[in-house]
């Protein structure tokens, strides 16, 4: 369906400042087209990029979110097509002059009477499924538990009706690895805290080869910022034990240490808890620039709905931030948490500089043709999922949060491994907001995917779950979407509907980040 067909030229300003719109309608505009106020197309214009609004000469500001994106490198026309060749790049923001919690935005009213059906565990956490996971310390394995797995899905679940299934938490780490060089307590953290997820119910099992670098026994120890797993030894699995005599032995094995965990975990039941024990994430991938402006901002107000309920909402993607990071340190809710959002993203400075790449290597050429110029268009864009909440707590990744509310979780933006990164830090379900469309999902999280415009939602109308889109043709406010996602967050952490990605069963691998040296 063709929603803009017979629609008159749209096009979205963001701020009163800016010199630029963008594009709504589904097929962009031709040259020649007018607009209500006279503004004529030079040329045609697709949808979701930038036309100016005003002349804009060469080394001039070019304007959008009442913030400059970029310089022009030629003049330009009012009318003209501003696309990512005509944009050159800013500087960052330097962190040394950055001002700490000089903002700090008011409590927002509560919300009250607000409940979910989850899963409450012995340590106080609730999850939203009740799933079995195996715990892997080394990627050796990764065979031999997902042979495993398709057996308890096949022969044992049905004997354990109220378990919702079980996950595999493979991962590429373990071995052939700089164990002890100091960047590696970033992957050991990420491995350890996926165990501890709420969704899991406390029920940990492990499997291990037996000659790998990151034993069980160093996988589990507690440090200053990660609690402590303990487990009796029967719940470890070590595949190069001598009793093994063959490969069956070893399933055997796991299959009669997954049945203690099954029986246990069957016992439970849902049970009604106040929406302020809900830990989400937040995430955008495959972006446009209607990501700013539709879905985002509509994540945003369900953000503040949620910390307005008392939850903990997360937001990450530090190459998605650093170049808006001058508009959230005034947000910090003190100086301390001001400084380590600053470490954060001088950390991710200084990796950035190892690797000898820089900023330029965002957006991906999707997102260019979705209509983004680079990365500073990027970011501002992407901080609209934070709302307008303070910020409470910062993580470094991996971490799990110490306080409720809206804390930022440091992770890389890839979303794959931004996923696996807020899932670590106990996420038990996530808001994924797209332009150009992705068939991500996660095997222990409900995945909530929402589309940026309505082309992609009509198209993709079995994979994305909610739509923003209509936000851009004025049928909805952010407002309206807001709620009716934070809804719909309460409805799938209840298990009453399912995501499009559990309905196809459709599962990203973990991909835990791991910047420390593999030797």
């Amino acid at each position: 369906m063709n929603r803009m067909l017979n629609e008159p030229p749209l096009r979205i300003k963001v701020h009163e400042d800016d010199n630029v719109a963008i594009v709504v309608n589904n097929q962009g505009l031709p040259a020649g087209t007018q607009f209500p106020d006279g503004l004529t197309l030079t040329e045609h214009v697709p949808q979701g990029h930038k036309v100016a609004l005003a002349p804009i000469p060469q080394g001039a500001p070019i304007l959008r979110y009442g913030e400059v994106i970029g310089y022009a490198l030629r003049d330009i026309a009012p009318g003209s097509w501003i696309d990512e060749s005509l944009v050159a790049l800013p500087e960052a923001p330097p962190l040394a002059t950055l001002p700490l919690a000089t903002n700090v935005p008011p409590d927002l009213p509560p919300l009250e009477g607000y409940t979910f059906e989850g899963y409450r565990n012995a340590d106080g956490s609730v999850g939203t499924r009740n799933l079995l996971g195996i715990t892997t310390s080394v990627h050796c394995v990764a065979g031999v538990v997902d042979y495993v797995v398709q057996i308890i899905e096949r022969e044992l679940l049905p004997n354990y009706p109220n378990v919702d299934g079980v996950v595999a938490l493979n991962h590429l780490y373990g071995c052939g690895v700089a164990i002890n060089a100091p960047a590696a307590v970033v992957p050991i953290r990420t491995i350890h805290n996926l165990a501890l997820n709420a969704n899991f119910g406390g029920e940990i099992m492990v499997v291990s080869l037996g000659c790998e670098k990151l034993q069980p026994e160093r996988l589990l120890t507690g440090t200053d910022d990660v609690q402590a797993i303990s487990l009796d030894e029967s719940d470890i699995v070590r595949l190069q034990d001598e009793r093994h005599i063959g490969f069956g032995a070893m399933v055997e094995e796991i299959l009669s240490v997954a049945k203690r965990h099954l029986e246990r975990l069957n016992q439970r039941q849902r049970e009604t808890c106040p929406a302020s024990e809900l830990i989400v994430g937040m995430q955008c991938g495959g972006s446009d620039a209607f990501s700013g402006v539709t879905a985002n901002p509509a994540v945003g107000f369900a953000s503040d709905l949620l910390v307005r309920c008392g939850a903990t909402v997360m937001f990450s993607e530090v190459t998605e931030v650093r170049d808006a990071i001058h508009l959230l340190t005034p947000r910090v809710i003190n100086e301390e948490v001001g400084r380590r959002l600053l470490e954060e993203m001088a950390w991710y400075d200084d990796y950035l500089d190892q690797g000898k790449t820089d900023r330029s290597a965002n957006p991906s050429p999707g997102n260019k043709k979705g209509g983004l110029a680079n990365v500073v268009e990027k970011a501002l864009g992407s901080i609209a999922k934070s709302g307008r909440s303070a910020i409470v707590e910062v993580l470094s990744p991996g971490q799990r949060p110490t306080r409720r509310g809206l804390i930022y979780a440091a992770t890389p933006a890839s979303d794959f491994v931004c996923g696996t990164q807020q899932m670590a830090s106990g996420i038990t379900l996530q808001v994924f907001t797209t332009g150009r469309g992705t068939p991500y999902g996660l095997a222990a999280i409900p995945v909530i995917k929402m589309a940026t415009r309505n082309a992609l939602a009509d198209r993709w109308h079995d994979l994305m779950d909610i739509n923003a889109g209509t936000i851009a043709t004025g049928e909805e406010t952010i407002e309206q979407v807001g709620w009716r996602l934070f809804r719909l967050i309460l409805e799938i952490a209840s298990g009453r509907q399912q995501t499009w990605s559990d309905r196809w069963g459709i599962r990203n691998q973990l991909a835990v980040f791991n910047p420390a040296p593999v030797t």
